[in-house]
C-alpha cells in the first residue's frame, strides 16, 4: 500500500443509496415514532418513499458483502495463520462501523488499516514494484483524463472492457 493510497469502508450501495444509512435511519425512525407518535408524519412521507422489499436488499447487500470481505481475508490475507476467521470478523466489524466510517468515502490510511489488523506493507519498500505499479496507475489517470472515459476493467489477458460518456449530437 502507497504512502498516500487508502481504503475505504465496506459500505454497499443500492442505486447510490448506502445501505447502512437506510437501516439506520429505518432504526431511527422506529424508535422515534415509538416515543412521540407526533413524528409519524414526517417519518411517514420519508419511508413511504421506500420500495417493497428495500430494507430486504439493504440487508442481504450488507450480508453479501461482509461474507465476501471476511472469506477473502481469511482465505487470502491470513491464509495459514492462526485465528483467521477472528481477525477476519474484527476487520470487518472496523470497517462495517457506520458510526464510526460515517459514510461511503473516508479514506482509511495505511497507519489505520494496520491498527486493525490488515497485512499491509508499504510499497516504498519495493523500489521496482512501485515503479510498476505507479507506471500502471499513471498510464490509467492519463487515459481517464484525457478521454471520455470514466471507467475501464481490464484482465491480466488484455481483455477489458471502457465505459465512455456518450456526448449528445447535434
Amino acid at each position: 500500500m502507497g504512502k498516500q493510497s487508502n481504503i475505504g469502508p465496506i459500505d454497499p450501495q443500492l442505486n447510490g443509496i448506502p445501505a447502512y444509512g437506510v437501516l439506520k435511519e429505518f432504526e431511527r425512525a422506529f424508535k422515534e415514532v415509538k416515543s412521540d407518535p407526533t413524528k409519524i408524519p414526517i417519518w411517514q412521507s420519508i419511508i413511504s418513499q421506500y420500495r417493497p422489499t428495500f430494507l430486504s436488499r439493504c440487508e442481504n447487500a450488507i450480508s453479501g458483502s461482509n461474507t465476501f470481505v471476511m472469506k477473502q481475508l481469511a482465505s487470502v490475507m491470513f491464509n495459514g495463520t492462526p485465528n483467521a476467521r477472528r481477525k477476519a470478523a474484527k476487520i470487518v466489524r472496523e470497517l462495517t462501523h457506520y458510526t464510526k466510517n460515517k459514510g461511503h468515502d473516508r479514506h482509511i490510511h495505511f497507519e489505520e488499516c494496520r491498527q486493525i489488523g490488515l497485512n499491509v506493507t508499504p510499497i516504498e519498500d519495493d523500489a521496482q514494484l512501485q515503479d510498476l505499479v505507479l507506471t500502471v496507475h499513471h498510464c490509467y489517470m492519463n487515459l481517464l483524463m484525457n478521454t471520455q472515459s470514466y471507467k475501464i476493467i481490464e484482465n491480466h489477458l488484455g481483455v477489458g472492457i471502457f465505459k465512455n460518456l456518450v456526448t449528445p449530437q447535434r
